[in-house]
């Protein structure tokens, strides 16, 4: 929990949970989710929440952390549109009086990832997902304070998703990234076709250009540290063996067999196999 001023962060990790999806990914894994980070940045009294988890069971012990810090919840902050990253934000934003917000690409991909809940996010997670309006707000010139510090929110494009933001917190060299970058986790490729990845390097430029020395990522491996040089370097390189690869194999699955021999110890091969999916489909 680095610290150079008054405000602290603390990270939340969601373990993976099992989507409804009965066939296995090739290496014989079942198909889960990927860890969720949630994070906390807080002040002597208040506290800002970034990117709430997906299902209600996540919301409870989420809230249940929130509640255990004393700390009172002003604002929560979704990065991007992906409903893993905000779906319970309703549910926090309820129970501790917080304001959602959001950049206004962000909030046009809630709205696109509710249009699409009941075949897709529903399928995979029956019964489990909150009911999910989209209540998000945008704050003025993408900046908010919490106890008298800057948050900046740095809007970057398109990322593993479009329309993709980051939360700037520069009184602790904090950046959290959402899923511009990843930690430890096979990063998800299925919107990375059609010059995705290009985008997705000129976001990670973005990030490093705000020189952080703490970088939490959307998913993340729990037994890694928070170290911006390395998560920024290896979420490139992943990029990069992907640009590489893809041209030298010409099926999916001798794809997902090269990325998973060059990147053994990633989390969630799954993830990796529905990218594989995709990018030969």
């Amino acid at each position: 929990m680095p610290s150079n001023s008054a405000l602290k962060y603390e990270v939340f990790i969601s373990d993976p949970i099992r989507l409804n999806v009965p066939e296995l990914v090739p290496n014989g894994d079942r198909r889960m989710f990927s860890p969720l980070s949630t994070t906390l940045v807080h002040g002597e009294r208040e506290a800002v929440l970034v990117d709430p988890p997906m299902t209600a069971a996540q919301a409870e012990a989420v809230g249940e952390w929130i509640k255990a810090t004393g700390k009172n919840l002003t604002h929560i902050f979704a990065t991007h549109g992906h409903g893993d990253h905000w779906f319970t934000a309703g549910v926090l934003s309820e129970r501790f009086g917080a304001q959602v917000v959001a950049t206004t690409g962000t909030i046009k991909q809630m709205h696109h990832n509710v249009a699409i809940r009941a075949g897709f996010w529903d399928k995979i997670f029956p019964g489990q997902i909150p009911d999910a309006p989209v209540t998000a707000v945008t704050v003025p010139d993408n900046r908010f304070t919490l106890e008298g510090h800057d948050l900046l929110i740095v809007e970057v494009g398109h990322s593993d998703t479009d329309d993709t933001s980051v939360l700037h917190v520069p009184d602790l060299d904090l950046v959290v990234a959402g899923d511009v970058i990843y930690n430890g986790v096979h990063q998800f490729l299925v919107e990375a076709g059609h010059g995705g990845l290009d985008a997705w390097r000129r976001a990670i430029a973005i990030v490093e250009d705000l020189r952080p020395r703490h970088i939490v990522t959307g998913h993340k491996n729990k037994e890694l540290d928070d170290d911006a040089t390395r998560c920024i370097s290896e979420t490139r390189q992943y990029l990069d063996a992907v640009d590489e690869l893809l041209p030298e194999h010409d099926s999916a699955l001798a794809f997902f067999n090269a990325m998973l021999e060059r990147f053994p110890e990633r989390l969630n091969p799954g993830a990796l196999w529905g990218g594989a999916v995709a990018l030969y489909s």
